[in-house]
């Protein structure tokens, strides 16, 4: 979602693209700002971001939206794709592992999931239409007004 923003932000990967600041990513987001500044370091150690420092600091891509492959990111993210415990032959106590179809099965289903976001980019997400409606969602938030938080419930007379 760091990279949706970035891009929707006009964020473009060029030397004369916009910082955007990682608290008003946080607010729009409605996350911790300490997670968020985590994930945009993973982001910046694997290129995807370019991070600066100070008051008027902020991140912004490091390349084209086109230029940043789903998978990849995806790949360099996510901290472990081991979906069931069969999957770390390490720590797998698994007693039915040699009997069991579903590992197998589990495989390929991560397999084609990761072949299908290998297909697009970051590119490929951000058309003007969704650009669009990014920025009419993330308004009120930006205004405080975050639609990210639930409702206040107030109590009623008669009910």
């Amino acid at each position: 979602r760091v990279l949706l923003y970035l891009a929707y932000s006009d964020s473009s990967g060029s030397e004369t693209a916009a910082w955007v600041g990682t608290q008003e990513i946080s607010d729009s987001y409605g996350i911790s700002k300490n997670h968020l500044v985590r994930v945009i370091q993973t982001l910046a150690e694997y290129g995807y971001v370019t991070v600066k420092t100070g008051r008027s600091g902020g991140a912004r891509l490091a390349k084209p939206p086109a230029a940043i492959n789903l998978g990849d990111v995806v790949r360099h993210t996510e901290q472990s794709f081991r979906i069931v415990e069969c999957f770390d032959a390490e720590t797998n106590t698994c007693p039915i592992l040699p009997m069991c179809g579903l590992r197998s099965v589990l495989i390929d289903a991560l397999e084609a999931f990761m072949a299908k976001l290998d297909q697009y980019t970051l590119g490929d997400l951000c058309t003007p239409k969704r650009k669009v409606l990014f920025f009419d969602i993330m308004r009120p938030a930006l205004a405080g007004k975050s639609s990210h938080t639930k409702p206040v419930r107030t109590r009623t007379s008669g009910g």
